[in-house]
């Protein structure tokens, strides 16, 4: 709120209409952005255990998998999906305003334009969906509502970013699991992605990031398993060649090793 005050009166100051502009001399603390836990590898397998069967499915693959975003899943349509090629194009993110109610804007960012890569688990999912979705268009027969969009309400019409909340939130309490938000989900994804290796540029390019400081910024924290690891890199480096490399306690636990990215 400061921030616009500010612009408001600086504009005020160029207009002539004040002297000068009273909130440059306002002090304001920066904000200390919230702690965000994102899913373990285990609870991440558990949501998807939880929404198999479910009839948004391949939304939610596509969520942990990608890291988009709800507007973005909900605002894809099938034209923007080459299943052969098994890519997906993001071109607009599906909001509710006060003036135009349900309505497809533009992407959050510039960066968020663009094309990424499905994985395979996901591909196999949009084709069912796309079967299931088919079914349900012959069953609402005329009242079926052609709009074009991937994810739709059982008569074809988009659905509220409310509704799906609602549908998350139904499968976290299955999953027993109640502790995130869907706007959680690119986080889990971007934070499993550290975890198995994947530099920040490419998290910064799935994400649809405009700068990789964002990235590095909101991403910085990284759970304790990689501060371990990453202390017992600089340890072994730092080691004794004539020491013992196995710590008390290690037992047969497996060094950490970045996994190749497809």
């Amino acid at each position: 709120m400061h921030s616009v005050l500010k612009s408001a009166l600086e504009h005020a100051v160029r207009e002539e209409e004040i002297p000068r502009n009273v909130a440059r001399n306002v002090r304001t603390g920066t904000p200390r952005p919230r702690r965000r836990e994102p899913l373990t590898a285990k609870e991440a397998r558990e949501f998807m255990t939880a929404s198999s069967g479910h009839r948004l499915q391949a939304l939610f693959e596509l969520a942990l998998h990608t890291g988009l975003r709800k507007g973005e899943l909900l605002g894809l349509r099938w034209e923007d999906l080459d299943l052969v090629g098994g890519t997906a194009s993001i071109r607009r993110t599906l909001q509710r305003t006060n003036s135009s109610g349900l309505t497809a804007l533009p992407t959050k960012t510039q960066s968020s334009e663009g094309r990424i890569a499905l994985p395979t688990p996901c591909l196999h999912s949009l084709e069912q969906h796309r079967s299931r979705q088919l079914q349900e268009r012959e069953a609402a027969s005329k009242h079926w509502q052609d709009s074009g969009y991937v994810f739709t309400r059982r008569k074809g019409a988009p659905i509220e970013g409310a509704t799906l909340t609602r549908h998350f939130n139904a499968l976290l309490h299955h999953a027993r699991n109640g502790r995130i938000r869907f706007h959680d989900l690119p986080h889990s994804a971007a934070t499993l992605l550290l975890e198995q290796g994947v530099e920040l540029v490419v998290i910064k390019e799935l994400l649809g990031h405009a700068h990789i400081g964002v990235t590095a910024t909101v991403y910085a924290h990284v759970r304790l398993r990689l501060q371990r690891d990453a202390i017992d890199f600089l340890g072994n480096a730092l080691r004794d060649p004539a020491e013992p490399t196995t710590r008390p306690g290690d037992g047969d636990e497996q060094p950490l090793c970045a996994a190749p990215v497809r």
